[in-house]
């Protein structure tokens, strides 16, 4: 009985997920060093790991050890670089745009792994949530970019895949959200760390503004936002949870348009309504036997985890 009263409350609270990944973007720009985009994923997941670990004094244990591994490489390892090598390559928001296909992903899999028949109106809102982030973030476009585009379509299909995972495997007997967070952001982090040495070198010189941004990524932005989302996972629908994700490119537009001083034409704020309409539309669960469905009220920019695009950042 109390869970019709609870759910737009968890909804609310794992929608701060998205909103927050949607501040990346101007924080990445005017705060970080640039052109460091896998040291910046793992200043994010790696040290937010490692402070959810120390809260929730909890390691894996048994086949979780193994759990923790694949989900922490889906979520997180792969990813991060997957996210910012697509939003390197493509052009403009393209990277966002293939990313906002996620909850047709989810639906996908949910259906084989979970049981969760995808309906007609779950396909037409993940469309519609497509199209709107598209209108909101796709600008004048160049020649794709194959590399690009495979990057992209893998980065959605792995958070995609670690979202149905979560949901599948759900937690070990006496273990919370946070502590299983922390082992997915850990072992992301660990998985980073190696490819960033090898690609990028050593870290890079910082200044305060710098250790100031980096502070709120890993916290604010990655610990906090990340527990909230697999604290979603756990207690929504899969299809309910990947909903949410256009809310991050939504935020990210009006942040631009607050603080950086972005333009937003009548087709962005389309796009916006329409985005908006398709995340809360896909809350909504129809309860068989009359009752009501719970209705509340999507990554950077597509996605969750809020890789901004190099080209956007340029332009």
């Amino acid at each position: 009985m109390s869970r019709p009263a609870t759910a737009p409350v968890t909804i609310a609270l794992t929608a701060l997920a998205p909103i927050s990944w949607g501040t990346t973007y101007a924080v990445t720009t005017e705060f970080l060093p640039a052109d460091r985009p896998l040291f910046t994923g793992l200043m994010r997941a790696l040290p937010a790991g490692l402070v959810l670990l120390a809260a929730a004094r909890r390691l894996p244990r048994g086949v979780w050890w193994g759990k923790a591994a694949v989900l922490g490489a889906l979520n997180i390892g792969a990813f991060f670089p997957l996210l910012f090598l697509s939003a390197y390559r493509l052009p403009g928001g393209m990277a966002a745009v293939v990313g906002s296909v996620g909850p047709l992903f989810v639906a996908g899999l949910a259906a084989v792994l979970l049981g969760e028949r995808p309906t007609v109106r779950t396909l037409l809102t993940g469309i519609a949530a497509a199209l709107g982030v598209s209108l909101v973030v796709l600008k004048a476009a160049g020649a794709l970019d194959v590399i690009g585009v495979m990057a992209a379509v893998a980065s959605t299909a792995s958070m995609s895949a670690g979202t149905v995972l979560t949901k599948r495997w759900g937690q070990p007997d006496g273990v919370g959200p946070l502590a299983l967070t922390g082992w997915q952001l850990t072992a992301g982090g660990l998985l980073i760390a190696p490819v960033a040495l090898l690609v990028e070198g050593p870290p890079p010189a910082l200044d305060g503004r710098a250790v100031g941004g980096y502070l709120y990524l890993a916290l604010a932005n990655t610990a906090v936002a990340y527990w909230l989302w697999f604290r979603g996972i756990g207690r929504l629908a899969a299809t309910q949870v990947t909903f949410l994700g256009p809310l991050s490119p939504l935020t990210a537009a009006v942040v631009g348009w607050a603080a950086l001083g972005q333009a937003l034409g009548p087709v962005q704020v389309a796009g916006m309504a329409l985005a908006f309409g398709a995340t809360v539309f896909g809350q909504w669960r129809p309860v068989r036997g009359g009752g009501e469905g719970a209705a509340v009220v999507a990554r950077g920019l597509g996605t969750p985890g809020g890789a901004p695009s190099p080209r956007e950042v340029r332009s």
